[in-house]
C-alpha cells in the first residue's frame, strides 16, 4: 500500500497538529509553560515542540475525568458505538496524513505506518460493535427463593500509558474499549512520539467524543505525571504497555488503591523452524516477525531456533532476503527499513551484537553501524549464537536475527526432531508473550502450541496481532488481554443484585 503524502507537505501536516495538552475538550499549554522537542530519528532534526505537562496538569486532567465519569457512564451504548465508528471512518480518511506524522516522529517506512493506521483504526470499528453487546445474566437461585441479576458497569476513570513503537495502534487498542465500556480516561503517550496521539485525540473530538472523556497529558517526566495519577483514588484502572521493569513499578503503585490493571510488557519471542518446515514460507514469516517496525516490537522474533537439518538452507535464504531490504529514511520512496527511534537504541543493538561476537557468534550479513546522520542499524544475521549471549536474555528491539541450531541432522537419531530440547530452550525465559512455529505436521504443531509458555502462538505465520484476537502474555510479559471479545471486559466491573421472589415456597 503506497502512501500519497508528498514529503514537501509533511511540515504542513505536522504544523496542523495541536501540540498542547488536551483537557476537558480544550487545547492549552502546560501550567508551567514548558515544552519539549520532538525529533526526526532519520535526521535528528527538530520537528516541533509540544507542551510538557507536570504534576499540576496531571491532577487537573484526572479530576476532569472523574467529574465526567457519571455522565459518560450514563450514555447509551449506541451513542458510544457511533462515536467510535465515526472516529474509525475519520482515521481511514486521513490515513496518509496520520502515517506521514508517525513516520516523521518515529521512523517506520510510510507503507508500514499506513498499515498501522489501518490496523489501529480497526480497534475502533471492533469496539464500536462490542459497545452494544455488553451482556449480563439472570438466573433463579437453586432453592427457587430469589433472583440473581448480574450486570456489567464501567470500571471508572482509567489511566492509559502507551509506548512509542506503535503510537497509533497502542492508543486505539486502549481507548476503544474504554469508550465502549463507558470509562473516562487520562492518557499519557510516549514522549518520543506524542504527535500521533495528539492527532488521534483531535479526531476523537471531531467524531463527537464529549469534553472531558479523554484527557491527554504529554510530558518529558512520565514518572511524575503517571505517579500522580496512580496515587489518586479517582483512578480505578491502569492500562500500560511498555517495559516489564516499569510495569512492575506500576503494579506496586496500583496496590495502594487496589486499582484494576492491564499490563502488556516485554517479550523474548522464540521462532522455531522444524525440519519439515516450508523454508520459503518460514523465511517470509521471519521477515514479518523480525523486521516489522525494524524489530522494535514486543512480538518481534528474538531467538530463532532452526533445526540442524535445514539451518544451512534457511540461513542462505534469510540472508538473501535481509540483504535485499532497502534501508533509509522512512519517508523515502522504496524504504523498507527505517531508523531506530533514538541514538541509544542503536547503541543497545550494537552492544548486543558485539557481546554475541565476543562469545563466538558469526556475522553473516550486517552487524556494522553505518556512518552518517540518523539512528540506523542494518538488517543483520548472526549464526552460532551462544545461549548465554546477552541478546538471548533480553529484547533486542532491532533488526538482528540471531540463529540457534537445535535437533540432529542424523536421520537415524530417534530424538532428532529436538522438540523437547527446543521447548526447554524456548521456555527458558521470564517472558512469555508470543512464540512462532513452522512445521507441516499437525501433531507437532499441537505439541508446540500446548508446550510453549506464552499467551499467543503463531503456527506457520509471523503475524499474530489482530483486533479480533485477545492480545497478551503470561509470566513477566503481563496481565490481562487487549482486543477480541475479552478486551472490553478489562474495563468493566461485574455487579450482582439479589432479589427475593415474593411467594416462593423454596
Amino acid at each position: 500500500m503506497t502512501a500519497t503524502v508528498s514529503p514537501d507537505r509533511v511540515p504542513a501536516v505536522i504544523a496542523a497538529v495541536h501540540t498542547g495538552l488536551f483537557i476537558d475538550g480544550r487545547w492549552g499549554p502546560a501550567t508551567s509553560g514548558a515544552t519539549f522537542g520532538v525529533s526526526d530519528p532519520a535526521t535528528g532534526d527538530l520537528l516541533t515542540d509540544v507542551a510538557d505537562g507536570g504534576v499540576d496538569d496531571a491532577r487537573r486532567a484526572l479530576e476532569c475525568a472523574g467529574a465526567h465519569q457519571a455522565a459518560w457512564a450514563a450514555t447509551s451504548p449506541r451513542m458510544r458505538s457511533e462515536i467510535l465508528y465515526r472516529a474509525y471512518e475519520l482515521l481511514v480518511e486521513r490515513a496518509d496524513d496520520v502515517a506521514a506524522v508517525m513516520t516523521a516522529e518515529m521512523g517506520k517506512p510510510l507503507a508500514e505506518a499506513r498499515g498501522e493506521v489501518a490496523y489501529g483504526a480497526e480497534f475502533f470499528r471492533w469496539f464500536a460493535e462490542e459497545a452494544v453487546r455488553i451482556g449480563g445474566d439472570h438466573i433463579i437461585t437453586g432453592d427457587g427463593a430469589g433472583r440473581i441479576v448480574v450486570s456489567k458497569q464501567p470500571v471508572g476513570p482509567c489511566i492509559l500509558v502507551t509506548p512509542w513503537n506503535f503510537p497509533l495502534a497502542m492508543g486505539t487498542r486502549k481507548i476503544g474499549p474504554a469508550i465502549a465500556a463507558g470509562c473516562t480516561m487520562v492518557f499519557k503517550p510516549a514522549e518520543l512520539t506524542p504527535l500521533t496521539a495528539l492527532m488521534l485525540a483531535g479526531i476523537l473530538a471531531e467524531a463527537g467524543l464529549p469534553d472531558g472523556v479523554l484527557n491527554v497529558v504529554t510530558t518529558s517526566d512520565p514518572g511524575a505525571v503517571v505517579g500522580e495519577w496512580m496515587s489518586s483514588p479517582i483512578a480505578r484502572k491502569v492500562s500500560f504497555t511498555g517495559s516489564t521493569e516499569v510495569g512492575k513499578t506500576l503494579l506496586g503503585q496500583a496496590a495502594g488503591t487496589v486499582m484494576r490493571t492491564s499490563m502488556e510488557l516485554g517479550g523474548n519471542a522464540p521462532f522455531i523452524v522444524c525440519a519439515d518446515a516450508d523454508i520459503d514460507r518460514a523465511v517470509d514469516g521471519l521477515i514479518v516477525a523480525k523486521m516489522r517496525n525494524m524489530g522494535q516490537a514486543c512480538t518481534a522474533a528474538n531467538r530463532i531456533f532452526v533445526h540442524r537439518a535445514v539451518i544451512e538452507e534457511f540461513t542462505a535464504r534469510l540472508t538473501a532476503r535481509m540483504d535485499a531490504l532497502v534501508m533509509g529514511p522512512g519517508s523515502a520512496t522504496g524504504t523498507q527499513v527505517g531508523p531506530l527511534v533514538e541514538a541509544k537504541a542503536v547503541d543497545k543493538v550494537s552492544a548486543l551484537v558485539e557481546d554475541a561476537l565476543d562469545r563466538g557468534a558469526r556475522v553473516v550479513t550486517g552487524g556494522t553501524r553505518p556512518p552518517g546522520p540518523g539512528n540506523f542499524y542494518p538488517p543483520t544475521v548472526l549464526t552460532d549464537v551462544h545461549p548465554e549471549s546477552a541478546l538471548m536474555q533480553t529484547e533486542i528491539f532491532g533488526p538482528v536475527a540471531a540463529l540457534i541450531p537445535f535437533g540432529s541432522d542424523d536421520p537415524g537419531d530417534p530424538d532428532g526432531d529436538g522438540i523437547d530440547e527446543v521447548l526447554a530452550a524456548a521456555n527458558d525465559t521470564p517472558w512469555g508473550l508470543v512464540g512462532y512455529v513452522y512445521t507441516q505436521d499437525i501433531d507437532r504443531a499441537d505439541r508446540f502450541s500446548d508446550g510453549l509458555q506464552v499467551g499467543m502462538v503463531g503456527i506457520n505465520t509471523g503475524l499474530v496481532s489482530n483486533p479480533a484476537a485477545p492480545f497478551g502474555g503470561v509470566k513477566e510479559s503481563g496481565l490481562g488481554r487487549e482486543g477480541g471479545r475479552v478486551g472490553i471486559e478489562e474495563f468493566l466491573n461485574v455487579k450482582y443484585v439479589a432479589r427475593p421472589i415474593r411467594g416462593a415456597t423454596g
